[in-house]
C-alpha cells in the first residue's frame, strides 16, 4: 500500500500538471510547457507485446496495458487513450462503414449510405433520412424487421457504454495513481458539417463529384447538419472551458479554395461558433496542409485549440498564436529515421517558435499508431526532454 506521503506527493504532482493546462486555457503562461502526447491504444496494446485484436476484444485486458505505458512515457495527461472505434460494438451492428483488418486495426472503407437522388430526403428532415435510410443501409443488421432492429440496437448499445465505462474506469484509475492532469484531453467527437455528409452520407468519391453536379443540394445538406453536430458536440453536463469538443477536419484540403469558402466554412464556423456560446471550447485537428486557411482559422473563437499536422509554424504562431492554442507539428516519422539528438533538437526547434507568449502545449503530429512507426527510445527522450527543459 503507498505511503500517506507517497500519495500527497502524488496528488501534489497531478494539481501541478492541471495548473499547467488551466493556465494554458486560461491564456496565462504557465509554469512550463505541458506535454500531452497522442499514443493511441493501438500503440499501447503493441507496445506492451499484447495482441492487437484480442485486447480490443476483452477490456478485462486494458489495464495491464495503459499501466505499461504510464510506466515508461512521460506526459502530463494521461496517455491512455480511449479507443474510438470499439470493434464489438461495429460488429454487433454488422457495420460495413468501420471493419477490422486481421491485423486488428478499425479500419474505413469507402462506402455511401446516402444516395445523390436522395439529398432532398436528407435537408427535409435529416434525424429521419438516417434512421429510415443512411443507417440500415451502413449496419446490416438494422437492415432487418423492426423486431429484430431493436435486439440489435440493443446489443449493441449496451456493449458500448459497457466497454466505455470499462476504459473510463480505468483511465481514471491510472490518472489518479500517476498524477495526470484531467485536463488537456478531449470529452466528446463531433464533426464539421460539411465532413460529416462527406464521412458518413456520400462518401470521398461521391462528395466531390456533388460538388460539380448538385453544388446547391450539398450546401442545403451541410446546413441540415448543422444542428446535429452541434447537438454532438454538447456535453450532458455544464460545458466547462476546461473541456473540449473534438473535432477532426478532413475534407478542407482536398476541396478548390473557392469550395471551402462556399461549402466547408460557412457551417464549420457556426458550429464552433455554436459551441463557444454554450460555453464548450473546440480542439481541431487540423489535418493535411490549412496553411492557405489559416485567415479563416484566425477568426473562430478565442482559445480554439488547434492541432497541426502540416504546415509552416512560424507562421501559424505567427498569425494566431495570441489569440488560440496550438499544438501539434512534430513529425513522427523523425522519431523513426533520425538520432536521439536530431529528435531533440527538433523539440527545441518547435519549442522555441511555439511556446513564447504561451498558448502552447507540446504534441506530435499525429496519433502514434504503430509500435514499430517510431524509435521509442527517441520518443521517451523527446518527451523526458520537453518536459525537464521547456521551463518559460
Amino acid at each position: 500500500m503507498a505511503s500517506a506521503t507517497a500519495v500527497q506527493d502524488v496528488k501534489a504532482l497531478q494539481e501541478e500538471r492541471t495548473q499547467l493546462f488551466k493556465d494554458v486555457f486560461d491564456g496565462k503562461i504557465p509554469k512550463r510547457v505541458p506535454v500531452s502526447p497522442s499514443l493511441t491504444i493501438e500503440f499501447a496494446i503493441q507496445y506492451a507485446g499484447k495482441d492487437l485484436a484480442e485486447v480490443q476484444w476483452d477490456y478485462q485486458l486494458l489495464e495491464e496495458v495503459y499501466e505499461k505505458v504510464c510506466q515508461d512515457f512521460v506526459s502530463d495527461t494521461n496517455p491512455a487513450a480511449m479507443n474510438l472505434r470499439n470493434p464489438i460494438f461495429y460488429k454487433l451492428l454488422g457495420a460495413r462503414n468501420f471493419v477490422m483488418s486481421s491485423g486488428g486495426f478499425m479500419q474505413h472503407p469507402e462506402i455511401h449510405g446516402l444516395e445523390a437522388e436522395e439529398y432532398d430526403d436528407f435537408i427535409a428532415s435529416p434525424y429521419d433520412c438516417i434512421m429510415e435510410k443512411i443507417l440500415p443501409r451502413i449496419y446490416t443488421e438494422l437492415n432487418e424487421s423492426p423486431g429484430k432492429r431493436s435486439i440489435a440496437f440493443g446489443k449493441a448499445f449496451k456493449a458500448y457504454y459497457d466497454e466505455l465505462f470499462a476504459a473510463l474506469g480505468v483511465i481514471g484509475k491510472l490518472t489518479d495513481k500517476y498524477g495526470y492532469s484531467p485536463l488537456g484531453g478531449i470529452e466528446l467527437l463531433t464533426e464539421a458539417p460539411f465532413d460529416f455528409v462527406a464521412d458518413q452520407l456520400r462518401g470521398f468519391k461521391g462528395i466531390t463529384g456533388d460538388l460539380r453536379r448538385c453544388p446547391d443540394k450539398v450546401e442545403a445538406a451541410c446546413e441540415a447538419a448543422l444542428p446535429l453536430m452541434l447537438k454532438q458536440g454538447t456535453p450532458n453536463h455544464p460545458p466547462s472551458k476546461y473541456g473540449a469538443a473534438f473535432i477532426p477536419l478532413h475534407m478542407a484540403p482536398y476541396i478548390r479554395p473557392k469550395d471551402f469558402e462556399k461549402f466547408y466554412w460557412p457551417t464549420f464556423k457556426k458550429l464552433v461558433d455554436g459551441l463557444a456560446d454554450k460555453g464548450q471550447p473546440s480542439m481541431l485537428f487540423v489535418e493535411h496542409d490549412w496553411m492557405r486557411y489559416i485567415d479563416y482559422l484566425y477568426e473562430l473563437p478565442e482559445n480554439t485549440r488547434m492541432w497541426f499536422e502540416y504546415g509552416d509554424p512560424k507562421l501559424v504562431k505567427e498569425k494566431l498564436g495570441k489569440k488560440h492554442i496550438i499544438t501539434g507539428f512534430y513529425p513522427i516519422g523523425l522519431l523513426k529515421t533520425g538520432t536521439k539528438q536530431q529528435c531533440i533538437d527538433k523539440a527545441k526547434e518547435l519549442i522555441d517558435i511555439l511556446a513564447p507568449g504561451g498558448k502552447y502545449y507540446f504534441g506530435f503530429d499525429k496519433g502514434v499508431i504503430t509500435a514499430d512507426s517510431v524509435n521509442v527510445d527517441n520518443l521517451k527522450a523527446v518527451l523526458e526532454y520537453v518536459a525537464e527543459n521547456a521551463n518559460y
